[in-house]
């Protein structure tokens, strides 16, 4: 069993799907707020107390609310990962599943703070491959610290058959480790409640590197890494040290908060999927004379209706989200016809795969995924 994956489209050999065993709730807290403040802000316009980041008004350590997830979603979503993983299953690909979070694993708890545990579902975020080195990444939410964990048992057997494992330095995570400029400049979604100051903690280093895997684009040597904040930045610097002369790694700014894949994906060598013409303008001059598939505008009928108090974690793009199999052949929610038939016009091979909830758990097929093993090589694309 070796790891190899450079990339975003070659024949897909071995795959992680992530797990939703025992996802009971969301916890708004400072790491969530700042994390979804994009969607949840250009949304949920009529929400007012869903404006982010709400920092003002925290008294005594922590100003924590668990918003609790409805058990029929929670069934359903685990439904659909099955579902996923058996159609991977007959498309020739060999299905690894994180350990279940255990029931009694309400909370994880460091010298600075505490937080609600979620499960391994967004397993992509927190998990870098890189040909055949396995980076844990830094994570950006507090709930997700020790997520990784749970894919110990795989990482040992693919380490065991000579692959390299990093994990990257993991921040203290204080208030203070985060930059706020980014909130406090952007404006989706509108006005957003005034950001105060972090309150202090002993355990303050100031800015910390945070930076997600699923920030990155994948193009054999080359890394496109979108970068947002100073915490990204940070993130960035070290992955170009770690990686010199192996790969190289390409700055884009502020496509997104954070995630890079429901703006671009790669479907295969000189074709990029893109949300629109826009995303194509903040791409490297290389990337910018591939084509590309622009993605159709959602519709509302795509996605299901929801309580008035349902929290909304992505935006209408995610089913852009999709996963390649091979450079012909594609997983699409099945819930996102428009799509279907635009990648179908351009001649791929279309799998609909169904997937109802995305948007209340944040995250489609590609984040819902981790391929550690593809075809490909470190080869050359953007030459």
């Amino acid at each position: 069993m070796l790891l190899n994956s450079f990339d975003e489209w070659s024949r897909l050999r071995e795959v992680v799907v992530g797990s939703a065993e025992n996802y009971v709730s969301h916890e708004r807290e400072l790491s969530f707020d700042l994390f979804f403040h994009d969607n949840l802000a250009q949304d949920n316009p009529s929400r007012s107390e869903w404006y982010y980041p709400r920092l003002s008004a925290r008294s005594e350590p922590a100003d924590r609310r668990r918003l609790p997830v409805a058990r029929r979603y929670v069934d359903e979503l685990n439904e659909d990962l099955e579902g996923l993983a058996d159609t991977l299953r007959d498309l020739g690909v060999t299905v690894h599943r994180p350990r279940a979070l255990p029931a009694e694993t309400a909370e994880v708890t460091t010298p600075a703070w505490s937080a609600s545990v979620v499960p391994p579902l967004n397993i992509r975020d927190n998990t870098l491959v890189l040909g055949d080195e396995i980076i844990e990444t830094p994570p950006m939410i507090r709930s997700r610290y020790f997520e990784t964990q749970l894919l110990k048992p795989l990482f040992q057997e693919y380490f065991r058959s000579g692959c390299r494992w990093t994990v990257m330095p993991r921040p203290l995570m204080t208030d203070a480790s985060f930059d706020l400029s980014y909130v406090r400049t952007a404006t989706a979604g509108g006005p957003t409640e005034p950001v105060e100051e972090p309150r202090p903690s002993p355990y303050d280093v100031g800015l910390e590197m945070m930076f997600d895997a699923a920030q990155c684009l994948r193009l054999g040597r080359d890394i496109v890494a979108n970068v947002s904040t100073e915490n990204h930045e940070l993130g960035v610097a070290w992955l170009e040290r770690h990686l010199e002369g192996r790969f190289r790694v390409h700055r884009v700014h502020r496509l997104s908060d954070s995630h890079i894949d429901s703006m671009v994906l790669a479907l295969r060598p000189g074709l990029l999927l893109v949300r629109s013409e826009a995303v194509v303008e903040a791409l490297p001059p290389a990337l910018r004379r591939w084509d590309r598939i622009v993605a159709p505008t959602p519709t509302e009928n795509n996605f299901p209706r929801y309580d008035d108090d349902a929290l909304i974690l992505t935006s209408p793009f995610i089913d852009l989200n999709v996963l390649s199999v091979d450079p012909e052949t594609v997983l699409v929610n099945e819930a996102s016809p428009e799509l279907v038939r635009t990648l179908e016009d351009a001649k791929f091979t279309v799998v609909p795969v169904r997937h109802r909830h995305r948007r209340l758990f944040g995250g489609g097929f590609h984040c819902f995924t981790l391929d550690t093993v593809r075809d490909g090589g470190p080869e050359d694309y953007l030459e």
